[in-house]
């Protein structure tokens, strides 16, 4: 299993910061050497700090692409949207210009909707140059929840659709989330948490490996590079 390597802050506010110069800094470098970059966020209440720095980066916002590492099935009106999140919060003030590609659509099921945002997220890049994760209090990542019976497909390492839908135990939405090998193959791979409760969850989830249990064990499990942990109380 590959352990992370941490950079722990005293406050909030000092993460958001220091991990929003860190991603501006990497789709600089992707945009100076590729033209373009591809920048894959999460929702949740967690990175909304982090999403306010990160819109006043003086970057050329104009060559970058912001996707979502998941999404829930509605639209982006609805309040637990991490589409609304991300329109409110990130793509704003320098940010603005920036592209955005939803995971979802107005497609019939989830199932066609992770199609077209497949084709979509296909076509910008062959792979993420920045992909921040979350985590749950149950060790899940993406929409990766324990007890899924498509948590084997989301995750397995020859998965070759970029999206694909996704059911949770107790998740009131279907859900669309990126599959292991389109987060793990990401240039920048990090994994922002707050609080000491989201800390034990992480090292209780590295004592073990069964992905079964908690889906994040899937990333340190795989070959992605090494994992920047985020961490402040």
């Amino acid at each position: 299993m590959n352990q992370p390597e941490p950079h722990e802050f005293e406050d909030r506010e000092a993460l958001a910061q220091a991990l929003s110069n860190r991603i501006a800094t990497a789709l600089s470098d992707a945009i100076e050497l590729r033209g373009r970059a591809l920048l894959a966020v999460s929702g949740g209440s967690t990175p909304r700090e982090l999403f306010k720095a990160l819109s006043v980066e003086e970057i050329d916002w104009s060559k970058v692409t912001v996707t979502l590492v998941d999404e829930r099935f509605v639209p982006p009106s609805h309040d637990r949207s991490n589409h609304r999140l991300v329109a409110a919060c990130l793509l704003q003030n320098a940010a603005a210009p920036a592209h955005f590609i939803p995971l979802y659509n107005n497609a019939e099921t989830p199932v066609e909707a992770a199609r077209q945002a497949s084709r979509q997220l296909e076509q910008a890049g062959d792979a993420i140059d920045v992909a921040i994760l979350g985590m749950g209090a149950d060790g899940h990542t993406a929409s990766w929840f324990p007890g899924n019976e498509g948590l084997p497909e989301l995750t397995s390492p020859t998965q070759e659709k970029p999206v694909m839908a996704a059911e949770g135990t107790g998740v009131p939405e279907p859900r669309l989330t990126l599959t292991l090998p389109r987060i793990a193959g990401a240039r920048l791979l990090v994994l922002h948490i707050e609080g000491a409760d989201k800390k034990e969850t992480l090292d209780q989830a590295l004592a073990g490996e069964a992905v079964e249990e908690m889906p994040i064990r899937a990333i340190f499990n795989s070959d992605a590079p090494s994992v920047q942990l985020y961490w402040a109380p």
